[in-house]
């Protein structure tokens, strides 16, 4: 084969599996079920009991991936440097949050989908163009307090009252 025909080959495969990758995650309703990671077992909430549970505690923000190797969720999604998401060890997932940054009054709406943070003291950690929205980027940390707005996408979704 020549240097032409294996360049050839190698571009296809890569486009193959770079167009297999766009495909949406294999997950339906929500997830919720009980997980154990590095020991400690977690026991996720029910949908229902979520809607309208506040907590009050520390955020944290963390950067997973890059453009050309993104990172994933914990619901299969890929999770690129622009992406705004959350990670709650106990909510379900995907769920909808109001996070409120109690040092200087900033808040957004942000979409949970991932579980951490898994550094005790903290209830909750957003990427980075989320942390920056709520201005602690430069602090890596703050006090929040976060509501739950709405549990699940599409026909699944559970809103406030």
């Amino acid at each position: 084969m020549t240097t032409k025909g294996i360049f050839t080959a190698v571009c296809v495969v890569t486009a193959g599996l770079w167009f297999t990758g766009c495909s949406s995650p294999s997950y339906r309703g929500y997830k919720h079920g009980v997980y154990t990671l590095r020991g400690q077992t977690y026991y996720p909430m029910h949908p229902s009991e979520a809607i309208g549970f506040e907590e009050v505690g520390v955020a944290s923000h963390y950067q997973e991936g890059n453009w050309l190797f993104p990172g994933k969720t914990a619901i299969g999604e890929k999770l690129y440097p622009n992406t705004a998401g959350a990670a709650h060890k106990t909510l379900p997932i995907p769920c909808r949050i109001r996070i409120t940054n109690l040092e200087n009054g900033r808040r957004t709406v942000v979409r949970v989908n991932d579980r951490g943070p898994y550094i005790e003291g903290r209830i909750v950690d957003v990427t980075a163009p989320v942390a920056k929205k709520l201005g602690f980027y430069k602090q890596g940390l703050t006090r929040v307090k976060i509501e739950v707005i709405d549990v699940g996408d599409g026909r699944y979704r559970i809103r406030s009252r």
